[in-house]
């Protein structure tokens, strides 16, 4: 993973940025959808998200889900009988949305599909939304410090007084041990001090633009706002970085998996678990 930020005006490199991050989701198309389901341990990050979703949504209501993509989340909160508004930056992803909600029928549910960015939900006024989603990795796809702050202030303008707020990012630190693990050539470029400190990439070979969170800069950005956090969340948890033993253990020792899956759940909200987790869940109340 390596590549360089644009010199020049702020706003023309993060118009750069976003042109790369719709590129690469553009090319991903149907296979984004796909991520989440197609083998055990990518089922981590969705089933746990749903197990939360559940634990922390009101009883019904309208809920945006703001950086969707393929509607993936979409489709499992109109399925358990919300209403939905579907935002996304890349028309590509929003078409698979399209197709897929009408196949799922769930169209009476899905209210509106919109193409824009999180960090302008002008088209929304204030107190919309009975709850409000970010999942996935979205906010982490702005580099701009300035624009991944003001995401934030617009995911919680739009939520009622009281709702709740899930936002999941990319974490940095399994970021760091996949440089290790898979990247050790990387280390001896400029690229790796910087996304070490930082967390800041900025595009070029293998993911698009993106910044990668640590927990505390997450739950700060949200507790400086006066919001209250209920949980973190690691996705992949104590499994995160080992997807060949997780989907091993799945296959073959199906009972053993039924005792992985209660300890995950158990040990998910743990800040070791959330820190190293290559996605985690920032779950608030406004």
């Amino acid at each position: 993973m390596t590549g360089s930020k644009e010199k020049g005006n702020p706003c023309s490199a993060e118009k750069a940025t976003e042109k790369l991050v719709k590129e690469y989701y553009r090319e991903m198309g149907t296979r984004e959808r796909k991520r989440l389901t197609r083998n055990t341990y990518h089922r981590l990050e969705l089933d746990t998200t749903v197990h939360f979703l559940k634990r922390h949504l009101p009883t019904h209501g309208y809920i945006l889900d703001a950086g969707g993509g393929p509607g993936r989340y979409t489709i499992e909160l109109a399925k358990l009988g919300y209403d939905v508004a579907l935002l996304d930056l890349t028309p590509k992803l929003l078409q698979v949305a399209r197709e897929q909600i009408k196949k799922d029928k769930v169209d009476d549910r899905v209210k509106k599909i919109v193409e824009g960015s999180i960090s302008d939900l002008s088209r929304f006024r204030d107190e919309t939304f009975d709850a409000v989603v970010c999942l996935g990795g979205p906010l982490s796809h702005i580099v701009d410090k300035d624009n991944r702050e003001k995401a934030i202030d617009e995911l919680i303008r739009v939520a009622k007084n009281g709702a709740p707020i899930f936002v999941s990012v990319i974490g940095r630190l399994a970021v760091l041990v996949t440089e290790l693990v898979r990247l050790p050539h990387e280390m001896e470029l400029a690229i790796f001090p910087k996304l070490r400190d930082t967390g800041d990439y900025y595009g070029g070979y293998g993911f698009a633009p993106c910044h990668f969170y640590l927990p505390d800069e997450i739950r700060k950005s949200f507790e400086n706002r006066g919001i209250t956090v209920l949980e973190m969340v690691g996705l992949e948890g104590l499994a995160s970085g080992h997807p060949i033993e997780t989907d091993r253990l799945f296959k073959k020792h199906p009972e053993a998996w039924k005792i992985w899956w209660q300890t995950h759940l158990k040990t998910c909200t743990h800040p070791v678990s959330v820190g190293m987790s290559e996605h985690f869940l920032i779950i608030c109340k406004k």
